[in-house]
């Protein structure tokens, strides 16, 4: 199965810039389906930017977060060729992860 994950990396002297697009339903639990039925909440609880082993960024969300989440942020202390290593899990149980090369 493919991943979830699509990341780009770029590194810009110091700085390096991460863009990420996740594919999850992200579901509130306040929905109902066609026939009326709530839909089970399903989102993702963490998520975990590594660079080089390190933690560079990592937020815990809860059911205001949209679907297919994208987000974008930059750090310092990575450089080009450099490791980063991308993983989330959900509220079921789910996860997946990534890596990419910092280019």
């Amino acid at each position: 199965m493919a991943s979830t994950i699509r990341v780009r990396a770029t590194s810009n002297g110091d700085i390096t810039e991460v863009q990420t697009l996740i594919q999850h339903p992200m579901d509130t639990g306040l929905v109902k389906d066609s026939k009326g039925e709530l839909i089970p909440a399903h989102y993702i609880q963490e998520l975990k930017f590594e660079c080089n082993g390190k933690d560079v960024f990592v937020a815990n969300w809860g059911t205001a977060v949209s679907k297919d989440p994208y987000v974008k942020f930059s750090f310092k202390g990575a450089k080009k060729g450099d490791d980063l290593k991308i993983s989330w899990t959900d509220n079921k149980g789910g996860s997946d992860t990534t890596t990419a090369k910092i280019s």
